[in-house]
């Protein structure tokens, strides 16, 4: 068994591109997902030349869903996180929800989680936790990038970022490349520019 730890941010569609190919993933291979939580509000922090509407965001909406996962991670466990997670970036991405408070709270309600948590997203009550599980995760691959990562057996790579996210064995086949490059210690990066959105389906 793999084990592949991912970091995300719940407002991040290039992340939730990535944790839905991973789901497919685990169908068809002999892997399994652990979810951790990073923060772009906490990687954005103190930046400069930072778009005047992406600032505000980082600000502002960036903190709720971050903390909110965070919150569940500590009451819920894994298995709540992963939950939570499906239901808050389905309510973001497919939904086109605020990203509010009210839209953290209709997640939790959903799965029956406690709803206080929702008002603790708007506090620093779970920052020290959320620091520490952005750092466990960043620290790795540097602040030059976001998210999402990935970790197999102690490599860490930003990426894959991918639009539409593959299903069956096509996911499964894009795994199969990412490990083989994780397992050459010389590899750093592979890039092009994006010539499509996130593609939810």
């Amino acid at each position: 068994m793999t084990t592949v730890d991912f970091w995300f941010d719940p407002l991040c569609p290039w992340a939730w591109m990535t944790s839905r190919w991973m789901l497919e993933v685990e169908q068809v291979r002999d892997a399994t997902t652990v979810f951790h939580v990073m923060s772009l509000a906490v990687l954005n922090q103190g930046r400069e030349g930072l778009d005047e509407d992406y600032r505000r965001r980082m600000d502002t909406e960036a903190w709720y869903g971050a903390r909110a996962a965070i919150g569940v991670e500590l009451r819920y466990g894994q298995a709540g996180l992963r939950a939570f997670y499906t239901e808050l970036g389905t309510r973001y991405h497919l939904g086109e929800e605020s990203r509010t408070p009210e839209t953290v709270r209709a997640a939790l309600a959903q799965l029956g989680y406690d709803q206080t948590i929702a008002d603790d997203c708007t506090t620093d009550r779970y920052d020290e936790a959320l620091r520490a599980s952005h750092h466990q995760g960043m620290d790795p691959v540097g602040m030059d990038v976001g998210t999402p990562v990935i970790r197999i057996e102690g490599v860490s790579i930003f990426g894959p970022v991918i639009s539409p996210a593959p299903k069956g064995e096509a996911a499964g086949k894009l795994f199969d490349g990412v490990r083989a490059v994780m397992d050459y210690p010389g590899f750093f990066e592979l890039k092009r520019s994006r010539t499509v959105g996130p593609i939810f389906d």
